[in-house]
């Protein structure tokens, strides 16, 4: 008997609650612990790290619909009321992720903080939020592949209920939502075990390690997935912008450790008398 999960957890009146929204909450709200618990360590208040939150959510939320309409903008065009329409769904995490550093990098210059201090702190507990994140799209049943068979499903060993939930449109899918979470959780699992050994991370070096692993792994995933963002017939927008991110932060890293004047990320904030 198939069983689908139903993806309305609760409803408060005449407001249906989504697991989709418990779930990012939940995401953001472990990030937000996790960053906290770090940053006075690296010499950045608690403070910074819950305005930099406020401050960014809108904008990433912003970001990543202006990023959806605008590679699906020949729909938009012609049904302008549906571009503020995020309850239809259509948000792309690129989007939020570039609003997001743009928010990050403007306050940290206005409260005169580290820039790449900061997002090093906040990039393993984003990835982990990630990771947890596309459960919410498991039970929208959206962030999937193409059509498979169950017996490809039993022979990657999934619990049942994850299998049955695979089963969308009368065919089962790829679970790509899985296979991009298992990959940031084990990027999260990776960074954690190793950002405070000695002498291994230029300050920045741990957002752009994030960077290049997310990239590397997005661009195979996405061409998996069969509700991607096209910019030309075959090649997919989250592919190219995957590419060109991984080139940039791999030129950063090494551009940076050329220079020699960037601190280690263990010495943490330099500017901390500035505070």
């Amino acid at each position: 008997m198939l069983l689908v999960l139903n993806p309305i957890a609760f409803q408060l009146g005449g407001l249906e609650v989504h697991w989709y929204g418990i779930i990012i909450a939940s995401a953001v709200l472990l990030a937000v612990y996790l960053a906290m618990k770090e940053a006075p360590k690296r010499g950045i208040k608690e403070d910074h790290i819950l305005n930099l939150i406020l401050w960014a959510l809108p904008f990433a939320l912003i970001g990543a619909r202006l990023y959806y309409v605008t590679f699906e903008w020949p729909y938009y065009a012609a049904h302008p009321s549906e571009i503020i329409a995020i309850w239809h769904g259509g948000i792309a995490i690129y989007g939020a992720l570039i609003a997001s550093v743009i928010v990050f990098a403007i306050y940290c210059r206005i409260e005169w903080l580290p820039a790449w201090l900061v997002l090093d702190i906040a990039a393993p507990t984003v990835m982990l939020a990630q990771a947890i994140g596309r459960w919410g799209n498991f039970m929208n049943q959206e962030a999937h592949g193409a059509i498979t068979s169950l017996a490809y499903l039993h022979g990657l060993h999934l619990p049942e209920f994850i299998i049955q939930q695979m089963n969308i449109g009368g065919a089962y899918r790829q679970p790509t939502f899985l296979y991009e979470s298992m990959w940031n959780l084990v990027g999260f699992a990776l960074i954690m075990t190793v950002r405070h050994h000695q002498h291994w991370f230029k300050q920045g070096e741990i957002v752009l390690s994030y960077v290049m692993w997310y990239s590397f792994a997005r661009f195979f995933i996405e061409g998996m997935r069969t509700d991607s963002l096209y910019v030309v017939p075959g090649l997919r927008v989250s592919q190219i912008l995957s590419i060109i991110l991984f080139i940039a932060a791999a030129a950063l890293i090494w551009y940076r450790r050329r220079r020699g004047d960037v601190a280690w990320y263990l010495d943490g904030n330099p500017l901390k008398a500035v505070e």
